[in-house]
């Protein structure tokens, strides 16, 4: 990618990666192998740090609903958006995954304190 470059600057002291695909491309399943192996596995993050969201186009066919990812990408959570339906899953998905992210940063913010206090 023409961007990888700009790589090392997005991922400094990132505490969470969401990963949007559209599962109905193949070259895009390939794809966010590639990204989670960089921004997720290399870092290194924990698997809850990271949400992969198969996002279907309005109108679009298949029913990958039932999609299943092979590992190590069925480690992290995956949740489907659809802009034709209520979007109120999703965004309480969202709410979820950023509520998560914070108790880990807070934990580990805990966990410097006190290692310079002992």
């Amino acid at each position: 990618s023409r961007f990888e470059t700009c790589w090392p600057a997005l991922m400094k002291d990132s505490h969470g990666v969401i990963i949007i695909f559209n599962p109905e491309l193949p070259s895009h399943l390939k794809e966010i192998e590639m990204w989670y192996s960089c921004f997720v596995q290399r870092q290194p993050l924990l698997d809850s740090q990271c949400l992969l969201v198969a996002h279907h186009k309005p109108g679009s066919a298949g029913d990958t609903e039932n999609l299943s990812l092979a590992y190590p990408l069925n480690k992290p959570k995956l949740i489907h958006s659809n802009l034709d339906e209520d979007p109120e899953d999703v965004r309480m998905e969202f709410i979820k995954y950023f509520r998560s992210i914070i108790t880990i940063i807070n934990e580990n913010r805990e966990r410097e304190e006190m290692s310079i206090i002992s």
